[in-house]
C-alpha cells in the first residue's frame, strides 16, 4: 500500500488497484471535453514538468473558479466542463474540475472526502510515487489551502474528538451520494439542504 499521512495518520485505500482507473473519463470528470482540453493545453504551455502543471492546475481551480457558497452564485455545477465553462461550483464540483485537468495531462487523480457537519470533497494526486491530497475549494478568511507534496495544506482539518473524520478511500469516480445530490439540486440553496452528512 502506498502511504500518505493525513490529519488522522491513516493510509489511503485505493478503491481499485488499477491505477489507470484514476485516469479515466466519466460523466463528471469529462477530460475529453473540448473546454477541459483547451484549459489543460493553456496550463501545460506554462508548466515545466508534471509537478509544475499540477500546481498550476490547482491554483487555477482554487483561484479562478469561485466557490458558489462564498460568491452567492445559485447555480449548481457538477460536470468538470461545466465548472470550467460557468466558473462556479461547490467543493465537489471544483474537485471534479481539478481531477479532469490533471487526468487530461496523464496525472492519476482520485476523489476523496472528509466529514464535518456535511461531507467535504477534495482530490488526491499521484506524483513522485505517492498520493497527496489537495483541496481546491477556494481560500477565504480562515481558509488557506495550498498545493503541497509534503505536509498537507488543506482547507479544513477534522476534529476527531468531535466526530469529524478523514475518509481513507480514494475513489476513481465521484461517490454516488455526492453525484446524486448534485444532479438533483435545483439550485445551490436546495443543494445546501440535501448535502450528504456521511458516506
Amino acid at each position: 500500500m502506498i502511504a500518505f499521512l493525513c490529519s488522522a495518520g491513516m493510509e489511503p485505500i485505493q478503491t481499485t488497484p488499477d491505477l489507470s482507473a484514476y485516469l479515466a473519463v466519466d460523466e463528471a470528470i469529462d477530460h475529453d471535453h473540448p473546454r477541459v482540453r483547451e484549459t489543460a493545453g493553456l496550463l501545460a504551455q506554462e508548466a515545466a514538468d508534471s509537478y509544475d502543471y499540477a500546481r498550476l492546475a490547482f491554483d487555477f481551480v482554487r483561484d479562478t473558479i469561485p466557490h458558489s457558497q462564498d460568491s452567492g452564485d445559485p447555480r449548481v455545477t457538477w460536470r468538470a466542463s461545466d465548472v470550467l465553462e460557468r466558473r462556479t461550483g461547490i467543493c465537489y464540483a471544483k474537485a471534479h474540475a481539478l481531477a479532469a485537468l490533471l487526468r487530461a495531462e496523464d496525472i492519476p487523480t482520485a476523489l476523496c472526502y472528509q466529514r464535518f457537519d456535511v461531507v467535504h470533497g477534495l482530490v488526491a494526486v499521484r506524483l513522485d510515487g505517492a498520493w497527496h491530497r489537495q483541496d481546491p475549494r477556494g481560500n477565504k478568511p480562515g481558509v488557506n489551502a495550498r498545493f503541497s507534496l509534503g505536509r498537507e495544506r488543506l482547507a479544513f482539518t477534522p476534529d476527531h474528538a468531535a466526530g469529524e473524520a478523514d475518509y481513507p478511500e480514494l475513489y476513481a469516480a465521484p461517490h454516488p451520494k455526492v453525484l446524486e445530490v448534485l444532479k438533483a439540486a435545483t439550485d445551490r440553496p436546495h443543494l445546501w439542504e440535501t448535502l450528504p452528512t456521511a458516506l
